[in-house]
C-alpha cells in the first residue's frame, strides 16, 4: 500500500512540473510574440524604419479594422476559406484512395510513380494559364490549383506510409490466411494513423499555398486577392494585414489538426 501511494505521489507530481512547463512554454511564446510586435512598432514610431515600407502592427489593426467597417472583411476570408478546404478536403480525400489503390496493385504503382514524383517536381505555377483556360476564371480554378499542389503530396505521403507497415506483422497475418483486405482493414490502415495526422498537418500548409497561389493568378476577391491589389496600389498595410490574417487561420486550421490527432490517440488508448 505504501508502494502504491509514493508511486501515485511521485506521478502527481510528475504531472504538475509537466503541466508548469507547458504553461511556462505557452507564456514564452505570448511573450516573443508581445516583444516583436512591440519591437515593430516601436521601430515604425521612432524613424528606424520607414512605415510605408515595412508598415506596423497599429497601421495593421487600422487597415484590418476599415475592412472590417466596410463589411468587405469576413467577405474575403469566407472567399479565400471556403477555396482552401474544399481543395483540402478533397485532396486528401482522393490523394488517399489513390495511394491505397496504388498500394493494393504493385504493378499499377511501378507504371504510375515515375508519374508522380515528376508530377511532384513540376512547378504548379506553370500551369496557371491551362488551368484558366480550363476551369475558367472563378473559384473552380482556385480549387483546382489546391487540389493540383496538395494531392501529390498526399499521395506519396501515405504511399509511403502504407508500403512502411511492419512485414513482419504481415506475414503473422498471412499465415493466419488472412487476405488483401483483411490486411489493409486491419493493419495497414490503423498503423498509418499517425502518418495520416503528419500528412494532414503538411497538407494544411500546403492548401493555403494553393488557394493564395490561385488568386495570385485570378480573383476576383479573397485575401490572395487584397495581397495582389494592396501591392499594385502601393498599400503595403492591407499587404501586410492580409497576411496576418493568412498566418491567423492556418494556425487555427493547423490546431484543428491537432486537436484531431488528440482525440484520436485518446480513442486508440481507451
Amino acid at each position: 500500500m505504501k508502494n502504491t501511494e509514493n508511486f501515485s505521489q511521485e506521478h502527481h507530481k510528475f504531472l504538475r512540473a509537466r503541466k508548469r512547463k507547458s504553461i511556462l512554454i505557452q507564456c514564452l511564446r505570448i511573450g516573443l510574440l508581445i516583444l516583436l510586435l512591440g519591437i515593430w512598432e516601436l521601430s515604425a514610431a521612432c524613424g528606424w524604419s520607414d512605415p510605408f515600407l515595412t508598415s506596423s502592427p497599429s497601421r495593421i489593426a487600422k487597415t484590418i479594422g476599415s475592412l472590417y467597417t466596410e463589411g468587405t472583411l469576413f467577405y474575403h476570408i469566407g472567399v479565400t476559406l471556403a477555396e482552401t478546404l474544399t481543395g483540402f478536403f478533397i485532396a486528401v480525400l482522393f490523394g488517399t484512395a489513390a495511394a491505397l489503390l496504388l498500394w493494393w496493385s504493385d504493378t499499377l504503382r511501378s507504371v504510375l510513380e515515375p508519374y508522380i514524383v515528376v508530377l511532384n517536381a513540376l512547378p504548379k505555377i506553370a500551369l496557371g494559364p491551362l488551368i484558366i483556360i480550363w476551369c475558367g476564371t472563378g473559384s473552380k480554378a482556385i480549387v483546382f490549383m489546391t487540389i493540383l499542389v496538395c494531392i501529390i503530396v498526399v499521395i506519396m505521403h501515405m504511399l509511403n506510409a502504407f508500403i512502411m507497415t511492419d512485414q513482419n506483422k504481415i506475414l503473422l497475418l498471412r499465415s493466419m490466411g488472412a487476405g488483401k483486405l483483411q490486411l489493409l482493414t486491419r493493419l495497414v490502415i490503423p498503423s498509418s494513423l499517425a502518418s495520416f495526422i503528419s500528412m494532414l498537418k503538411v497538407t494544411v500548409g500546403m492548401s493555403w499555398i494553393g488557394s493564395i497561389m490561385g488568386e495570385y493568378i485570378v480573383s476576383k476577391a479573397g485575401l490572395g486577392y487584397l495581397i495582389v491589389y494592396g501591392g499594385q496600389v502601393f498599400r503595403l498595410d492591407l499587404v501586410m494585414g492580409a497576411t496576418c490574417i493568412l498566418c491567423s487561420l492556418a494556425a487555427i486550421m493547423y490546431f484543428c489538426v491537432v486537436l484531431l490527432e488528440k482525440l484520436l490517440v485518446k480513442n486508440t488508448q481507451t
